[in-house]
């Protein structure tokens, strides 16, 4: 691949990856307040831009490790296994119920209308809110049942991680100067 090309095909692949990294914070940040997988669609923002800017990254891993704490702990008992499975099926069974609009009750103090917002869209939000977390609490089932998460051991992967790749871009750097000084100006 010549020299243009390659160029042309980081400057796309960084767009790209800037867009949706974007995109998805701040969806993420709209959906905080909104029915939908605020936190879950705000940190995989996060990630996407971290590949881009470092100071993304130095914030994700302190949020992924409390993360992979979390999901390590909630496998760990068949309590909590029950109560996460319970959960979704009671936010799955809400989507459902919210879609269907049912009548507002009399006691409701405001306008009908006002009684379960949004139908099927709300609902659709929530049943793919619960899809996710069956999605992340079979992932948690899988990688940390019997085997839970060593805090210690991901310190030391994310260290040799950002050593590599503050290696890698000192050495983008030395190459970038290195043309600058051979080109003539």
């Amino acid at each position: 691949m010549g020299p243009v090309k390659r160029l042309g095909y980081v400057a796309v692949r960084r767009l790209a990856l800037e867009t949706l990294g974007w995109t998805l914070v701040v969806l993420g940040i709209a959906a905080l307040f909104l029915p939908g997988p605020g936190l879950l669609m705000l940190f995989s923002g996060m990630v996407v831009l971290s590949q881009q800017y470092e100071w993304f990254e130095k914030r994700v891993d302190p949020v992924k490790r409390l993360a992979m704490e979390g999901a390590s702990r909630g496998v760990q008992t068949w309590p909590r296994i029950s109560a996460s499975l319970f959960g979704v099926a009671w936010l799955a069974g809400l989507g459902i119920f919210w879609g269907m609009h049912p009548p507002a009750p009399s006691w409701w103090p405001l306008r009908p209308e006002w009684w379960f917002v949004g139908g099927w869209g709300t609902g659709a939000t929530l049943i793919f809110s619960a899809a996710v977390a069956l999605a992340l609490l079979i992932y948690s089932f899988r990688r940390f049942r019997g085997n839970p998460y060593d805090h210690a051991v991901e310190v030391e992967r994310e260290n040799a991680r950002h050593a590599e790749r503050r290696l890698e871009r000192q050495q983008r750097q030395e190459r970038r100067e290195a043309r600058r000084g051979a080109t003539p100006a």
